[in-house]
This record gives C-alpha cells, structure tokens and sequence, in this order.
C-alpha cells in the first residue's frame, strides 16, 4: 500500500509547540501552521497565481464574441449548484477558473450556448472531483438551471478536451485560494468576528467572480480587496491596522491595483443581492440556437425528447494554435 502513496512536498510542517504555533478554535482550518508556514504557502500561491490566469485581452475576447452574460450565467449555475449539490465553495472557484481559461484560449471560432453550457457542466464535474469528497453524478449536475442535456459519454470527452487544454493544471490559485492565508493574520479577531468576516467574504467573493471587471486583476489582489472591504464594516476602528496588515503581505508594485480593486470591490457589495450590475447598460444578444444534436430540457407539446450527443470537434484546437498559445503563456510568465 505504501507504493502506492506519492512523494509530495507538504505546503505545511507538522503541527510543533513553537510559540508562533495558533490553535485556537476560531481557526480550525489553519490547525498547526505556524508562521513559517503561512508564508511559505503564501510565497508560493503569490509566485504562481499568474499561471493560472486567462490568457491576455480575454475580457475583450468575451465582449468580441457576445459572451458576457452566457459566462455569467454560468457562473451563477455554479454557485446555484453550491447550495443544490453541498458542494464546497472552493469547487465554484475553480469551475469559474477552468470555464475562464479555457474560453480565453480561443478554441472556438463561434460559440452557441448549447456550447457553453456543456463546457459549464464539464467543469463543474472536473472541479468536484478534483475538491470534493463526495461527488455529485452527471445526471445530478443536469438536473436544473440548464436549457440543454447531454449523454454522460458527451460530457466526458468534454472533460477530456478540457483537461488537455489546461494541461491538467487544476490546482489554480483563485482569490478563494488567499482567504486562510490572509485571515491567519489577524489573530486579534474574537471567533464570532472571523466567523461573520469569512462568511461575508465568500458572499462578497462570489459576487466578484461573476463580473468581468475582476478579471483585469491578480487574485490575491481580488482576495485582499474583499477582506478589507468586508473589515471596513464589521469592524471600522479596526480596519486601518488590518489593511497595513494586508498590504504588506502583497508586493509592493500592486498597491495601486489594490486600491482600483478596493472601489470596484465597494461597488459590488452595494449590489450584491443580484450582481445584475455587471449586464446594466449595455445591449446583448444571446448566443446562437443550438443544433438538432443537442437536447433542449423545455417539454415539447406531445413530443418525447431524445438526447443526442453534441459535435465536440467545434471544440477542437488545431496544433499550430497549440504551440502560439503555449508560446505566448511562457512568454507572459518570464515577464511576470
């Protein structure tokens, strides 16, 4: 049995009696790490946040291709999903980083929206069985809030095209991925605070993520925006102390970015009970029908509806696009 276990490197040592050791019960998901520990594991999701990003100019390629309000929609099934399916509200980060980097790899000349919605639900599956115990089936995933179905054997070869085009890296550094990291340092905090600070942070986090503006920044920015927007209210007279604190955990160069994302960040909490803020004042289309070869979920009258699968080869990336688009991803981290 112990053959087949792999040699990793752990993020965090073993638990230690050092003094810099916190184990109170208000911080139960960061049992035994120390402070070394948390800056380590910092250091390393800040030095690799930039690689699990979508590739350049992506929020004008979702504009180009009439996307926006199909990406929120999907990302507002992933979270609807959350609630439906028990999943944990990592899972959603990650399904909303794999739809993000796939689309912005420019696999399809023309998206329809049987399109994304199959995209959507391979990356809600990838994403749980990558973060959850326990997974929900395909056919559990279908069950509401789509206008499509696909055959389970159409959803994994959607799967496998997926993986292939993130080359298997699944362990993206979202702005969830900061949360602990950056909550560990306000040890000061009664435990009915921190809880009522990280439960506004998911809310406000999840709001975030379904409007494109969030995407012009690093996620650990995103991450330290919500923090301090959420410290702004919970506790006033302690926020200035809390938002030194923050800033000095991130690189210097990006307190610019922290303060733009800061107001944008204010802005969405004022309207987080619908985010409808995001599709507000401009004119949308909605993406082009789907064909026969896709189920629409709508009864027809009188009529039993078969599934049929979809024509992934729409899907397909050709090899001289492969290479570009590694080319250019090598080229954006050297810069970074």
């Amino acid at each position: 049995m112990e053959s087949l276990l792999c040699d990793e490197k752990w993020l965090f040592s073993p638990v230690t009696n050092s003094k810099d050791c916190r184990v109170e019960s208000h911080y139960d998901s960061s049992f035994g790490m120390s402070k070394e520990d948390n800056e380590q594991a910092l250091n390393i999701c800040l030095e690799e946040e930039m690689s699990y990003i979508p590739e350049p100019n992506y929020i004008e390629y979702l504009w180009s291709k009439n996307l926006i309000i199909a990406r929120f929609k999907s990302i507002q099934w992933f979270i609807k999903c959350k609630s439906r399916l028990n999943l944990s509200i990592g899972t959603v980060f990650y399904a909303a980083n794999y739809l993000d980097r796939f689309i912005s790899l420019n696999l399809c000349h023309e998206w329809q929206y049987w399109m994304v919605e199959l995209l959507s639900i391979a990356c809600l599956s990838v994403a749980a069985k990558f973060n959850d115990t326990i997974t929900p089936t395909l056919h559990e995933i279908q069950m509401n809030d789509l206008e499509h179905l696909f055959q389970p054997s159409t959803i994994q070869q959607m799967e496998l095209i997926l993986l292939q085009a993130l080359e298997w890296r699944l362990a993206a550094k979202t702005s969830y991925s900061f949360i602990e990291l950056f909550t560990w340092n306000l040890n000061s905090m009664a435990s009915h605070l921190h809880e009522e600070l990280i439960m506004q942070v998911d809310e406000l986090l999840l709001g975030a993520i379904s409007d494109t503006k969030s995407l012009q920044f690093r996620p650990s920015v995103v991450a330290a925006s919500a923090l301090l927007c959420c410290l702004d209210k919970l506790l006033p007279t302690s926020s200035t102390d809390y938002h030194s604190c923050l800033t000095r955990l991130l690189n210097q160069c990006h307190k610019n970015d922290l303060m733009k994302c800061h107001k944008m960040m204010e802005k969405i909490k004022c309207t987080r009970t619908s985010f409808n803020s995001v599709a507000q004042g401009h004119c949308y289309y909605c993406c082009p029908s789907s064909p026969t070869t896709v189920l629409l979920m709508k009864e027809k009258e009188g009529t039993n509806i078969c599934d049929f699968h979809a024509d992934l080869s729409l899907f397909q990336m050709h090899a001289s696009n492969t290479t570009i688009l590694q080319s250019s991803r090598k080229k954006q981290r050297r810069e970074e």
